[in-house]
């Protein structure tokens, strides 16, 4: 597959950056730090008009049968305007795991609703740091689940669960209606995604794949939902990167832009070098779904994406001095947003492990 987009795939870009221009804002935004429980309704309703939630889906299933590459690009301009929601992300993560590893009633029962996004779904695999753990942190007997999960992205309102769990003598996948799950509001620095500790007791669940073969599905949505998540910090980092060269053609002292010292113009140049390494490492990894090395190619997406949100949301703040840590400024928000993707989907650790894994074919 080329890794140049065609013209249909730069039109998805182009109308996607208008429209969350035209209908995100930072006044929308800053709100919603204040409280846990809270999410950019605005954005969600957007992205449920768009079709963007059923983008990657299949159309048997009121998909529109298109890819990880179509879906990237939606995250990237997600990521630039700081969309609010995690669901675009966690939807999909449920969604592909139900599609890949689900029975014909799974996909019929839960499909259609994920693609409108009547359905908000999440996936929660991690047990406190590790993204995928040697011993899940819930039990399954028969088909009922018991245990906690922490830390669940989007727990406090998705409808369902996707989740890795201990089975009898075998780890499994499931998914579980969260209906009568506890939830308990996680108070974080990026209220707006959602985290929540999710207490099940005697919860039913339907399983759908056990044994070895659960830890390789498990990891494989993972990385689907790593290249979607990198997609977003590439987007952020493209923003940070951008206000920063802004701010420093115009702001000006001794007499020239402070772009013209050297501390400040290598430091962009250096932002610059790691997006466009980001982004060319997540069109590869979106064109490699369904390839042998495409986890390999996840992993690499995820790392550097990490690098570069992270690089450019502290040094686009250092750049703009005093103003760039206030509240009305917002330059805040990205810094926020930088760290909550950076352990969202597995940390860079995580990552990095699994690189050497399948680079060397040995485990790290």
């Amino acid at each position: 597959m080329s890794i140049l987009y065609d013209e249909g795939q730069q039109a998805i870009a182009t109308e996607s950056r208008r429209v969350l221009e035209a209908r995100v804002s930072k006044e929308e935004l800053l709100p919603l730090l204040e409280t846990s429980g809270r999410y950019h309704e605005g954005y969600w309703t957007t992205a449920k008009e768009q079709g963007w939630t059923a983008l990657a889906l299949p159309e048997a299933y009121s998909g529109l049968d298109l890819g990880l590459v179509e879906l990237g690009l939606i995250a990237h301009q997600a990521g630039r305007s700081l969309s609010g929601a995690p669901f675009l992300t966690s939807n999909f993560g449920a969604a592909k795991a139900i599609e890949l590893y689900g029975t014909e009633d799974q996909k019929a029962k839960w499909l259609p609703g994920l693609a409108s996004g009547e359905t908000i779904g999440a996936v929660a695999f991690a047990s406190g740091a590790n993204a995928l753990p040697a011993r899940p942190a819930l039990t399954l007997t028969g088909e009922r689940l018991d245990g906690v999960m922490t830390g669940v992205s989007a727990g406090l309102a998705a409808d369902i669960a996707v989740v890795f769990a201990n089975g009898p003598g075998m780890p499994v996948l499931a998914v579980a209606e969260l209906a009568d799950v506890k939830r308990t509001a996680i108070a974080s620095f990026d209220n707006s995604r959602l985290y929540a500790d999710l207490e099940f007791a005697d919860t039913p669940a339907e399983t759908l794949v056990t044994g070895g073969a659960a830890r390789e599905a498990a990891l494989h949505i993972l990385a689907l939902q790593a290249v979607i998540t990198a997609h977003e910090q590439a987007g952020g980092a493209e923003a940070m990167m951008e206000i920063a060269r802004d701010y420093a053609v115009t702001r000006r002292a001794f007499g020239q832009p402070i772009g013209a010292f050297q501390s400040i113009k290598h430091r962009i140049a250096e932002i610059y070098g790691l997006v466009e390494l980001a982004r060319a490492n997540c069109i590869h990894a979106a064109s490699r779904e369904g390839q042998s090395d495409f986890i390999t190619a996840a992993a690499a997406a995820r790392i550097s994406a990490t690098e570069a949100y992270d690089t450019a949301s502290r040094d686009c703040v250092q750049i703009h001095g005093g103003i760039g840590v206030t509240w009305e400024l917002g330059l805040h928000l990205h810094t926020r947003r930088a760290r909550s993707l950076a352990i969202e989907q597995g940390n860079l650790l995580f990552w990095e492990d699994v690189l050497v894994d399948r680079l060397t074919g040995e485990a790290a």
